[in-house]
């Protein structure tokens, strides 16, 4: 079997390399064109030629255009990336009659409510980064590919950036910080993301009938103020110097931004622990796994 993962070196797809190694050859592509082939999303032709060439048998696109707020300006270059990108990739699945496994957001959403999340909720984006990502889903569900539509939320890895090692650098410049917390969610290791890929897709190659769009985060949920409290009290009884004395709550509407947020992000997982009889371990296990590795503790 032959996977070409786009997006080789993003949070998750620095995971997968390692998750879909051990399931056939892996030809792991980032933007850099490499003896003639392209993982550039942008360069719609590109990518056509370089489906065209590598005959995959699974298509995994872990690339994306991921600047939220910079999205309301570059509307076109987010709906190229995450909207006709996607219906290309998803077109050259159909044609070689490929697998297609994408990721997408909760920010299809509009974040109304306090209920999780369902897969058959209906959509209402509230910015352009979510109008382009709910895009590409139509796209692929257009297409008549198999596929895997994976929507997550608030992703994390111990490589790159990411809110816990923001709040890690601020807390040792500042005595106190005001972080929001009527936005809820649960934060999800891009390692997890990753091995529910790799086995719901070798489950999927057996049993087609499971193709279709899942829910993918880990158990439990918080609000952005109390992850910043978790990150940091781990941190202190770790041994860190911080210098925070104070972490102040504060609603999303102090803490205006270009691309307006969904107050909501909780995903129901049912579906996706049901049809692959998968557990999805609690976020803090994997933030604490993630601050072992960038405390070296």
């Amino acid at each position: 079997m032959k996977i070409l993962l786009l997006g080789k070196n993003g949070q998750v797809g620095w995971e997968l390399q390692r998750a879909l190694a051990p399931l056939g050859e892996l030809v792991a592509l980032d933007r850099q064109t490499v003896d003639g082939l392209s993982g550039d999303l942008a360069d719609l032709s590109a990518l056509r030629d370089t489906i065209d060439r590598v005959k995959p048998d699974v298509i995994v696109n872990a690339a994306a255009y991921n600047a939220v707020d910079k999205a309301e300006s570059e509307s076109e270059l987010a709906l190229r990336v995450n909207g006709q990108a996607t219906q290309v990739m998803a077109e050259q699945a159909a044609q070689l009659g490929a697998w297609l496994v994408h990721y997408s957001t909760d920010y299809v959403f509009d974040g109304q409510g306090l209920a999780p999340w369902q897969e058959t909720d209906t959509p209402a984006p509230l910015n352009r980064y979510g109008e382009s990502k709910l895009a590409g889903e139509a796209a692929i569900q257009a297409s008549g590919c198999k596929y895997l539509i994976f929507r997550t939320s608030w992703v994390f890895a111990a490589r790159g950036q990411n809110f816990a090692k923001t709040m890690l650098r601020l807390a040792k410049e500042r005595q106190e910080l005001n972080v929001i917390a009527d936005q809820i969610g649960s934060p999800t290791g891009a390692e997890l993301i990753a091995d529910v890929t790799a086995l719901a897709l070798q489950q999927a190659l057996l049993r087609p009938e499971l193709a279709g769009l899942y829910h993918l985060a880990a158990a439990g949920e918080v609000s952005w103020h109390d992850y910043a409290c978790h990150v940091l009290e781990f941190a202190k009884a770790n041994g860190e110097d911080l210098a925070v004395r104070v972490i102040n709550p504060i609603n999303a509407v102090a803490y205006p931004t270009p691309a307006r947020r969904p107050l909501n992000s909780r995903l129901n997982t049912q579906k996706l622990r049901d049809n692959f009889s998968l557990h999805l371990p609690d976020w803090q296990s994997g933030v604490t796994r993630m601050l072992r590795e960038v405390l070296n503790k």
